[in-house]
């Protein structure tokens, strides 16, 4: 096991009827600014509930952020926390607002030009560039990204999109009540379930180090998903299924099954660019890039392949190359049993279109990726070449 350092302060309030949390872990004398994206949040009535929560607090409102949260929307809100002195956000929605949130909170305390925090990558933030931030909490409406409890935030600019993490951008506390999630639609369930899922292989399948209880969170949160995925979409009042696809979203990017173990997370950084150049859905691209990422890299990943093979889809006969051929086609049947296709001829782009995304993998220094730093842009090209 690599040696690692663990730090995750958010609190999180699970189940049922849990908003009553915001009045005692929201400072009683806050100027709150509520985030959110569209209309949903408040037509669904959450936002007038979390506004009832907050009680005598100056509370105000910004809405519209957007998916893939755009910087240029969130310096807006930067704008009026500077302007109205907010001193707590409270993000109200999925991964995208919850990541947008944690912008605002760094930016509006930002020493320098704001959009400095963009190229730092998966370095945290330096002291010198922002000593202190906006504390928030968030109020979870999609199960995905498990942005509720973390310090990771995927901010999007002109054609890119750019992590952004620091230490100071942990959650205060998280509501994650399943019943707030009922009236999803399928799809972006469905995303979600993708989203999980990639995140959870991206820290597994890589190479083995003997960190036995990492791989055995893992494993148990890939099960989940496989068993309770398809249920959730097709029951989405089913309470026992949503609260574990809620909690395996969570658990999944909270640093748990990171710890001391290496990390891939080439499947993100491509499927990042096709988002940014297609508009297709995050865990869209994850589902198209994933399967064809493991054939290409099928050995540099044998050794975790074949124990992913084993462990997850208890696949037991058959050689080496067999086990790990049923995986990867195992792999690519769960997300279509979502209602996820996962070619990318079947989003309308066309083969020609490889080399531009190879051209924008380069322009955002996305030419050394995975575990072992050795995805090029001409491995990339196989990757999405496959992929397609």
């Amino acid at each position: 096991m690599l040696n690692f350092n663990f730090y995750n302060p958010t609190r999180i309030f699970f189940g049922k009827d849990r908003l009553n949390n915001i009045d005692k872990f929201v400072p009683a004398d806050a100027k709150v600014l509520i985030t959110f994206g569209g209309g949903s949040a408040k037509k669904s009535g959450l936002i007038g509930r979390v506004k009832t929560e907050l009680g005598s607090r100056k509370v105000f409102e910004f809405s519209g952020i957007e998916p893939n949260p755009h910087y240029e929307t969130l310096m807006k809100a930067v704008e009026v926390v500077r302007s109205e002195n907010i001193d707590f956000l409270l993000a109200v929605g999925g991964g995208s607002v919850i990541d947008g949130t944690k912008f605002i909170s760094l930016a509006s305390y930002c020493k320098g030009d704001p959009r400095d925090l963009l190229y730092y990558g998966f370095m945290p933030i330096t002291s010198e560039v922002v000593e202190k931030v906006v504390p928030f909490g968030s109020v979870l409406t999609l199960p995905a990204t498990g942005s509720e409890m973390n310090n990771g935030a995927v901010i999007s600019y002109e054609h890119g999109k750019f992590p952004v993490m620091s230490e100071l951008t942990f959650p205060k506390f998280s509501i994650l009540d399943p019943t707030i999630t009922f009236t999803l639609p399928k799809i972006q369930v469905a995303n979600g379930v993708i989203d999980a899922f990639v995140h959870t292989t991206e820290q597994y399948i890589t190479f083995p180090v003997n960190a036995k209880v990492q791989d055995r969170i893992a494993e148990g949160i890939l099960q989940t998903l496989i068993e309770t995925g398809k249920t959730t979409i097709d029951e989405p009042e089913n309470y026992d299924a949503r609260a574990n696809l809620v909690w395996s979203a969570t658990m999944a990017l909270n640093g748990i099954i990171g710890a001391g173990v290496p990390q891939d997370w080439a499947t993100h950084m491509i499927g990042h660019e096709l988002t940014a150049a297609f508009g297709i859905d995050h865990g869209q691209t994850l589902a198209i890039v994933l399967p064809a990422l493991l054939e290409v890299r099928r050995e540099q990943k044998r050794a975790k392949l074949l124990q992913y093979a084993e462990r997850v889809w208890h696949i037991e006969n058959g050689t080496e190359e067999d086990k790990i051929n049923l995986a990867i086609k195992k792999t690519r049947e769960f997300f279509e049993s979502l209602g996820v296709r996962t070619h990318l001829s079947q989003y309308g782009v066309a083969a020609n279109k490889v080399d531009y995304i190879v051209e924008q993998l380069k322009a955002h220094g996305m030419t050394a990726l995975s575990e072992t730093q050795d995805i090029t842009p001409d491995v990339s090209r196989k990757i999405l070449e496959l992929a397609m």
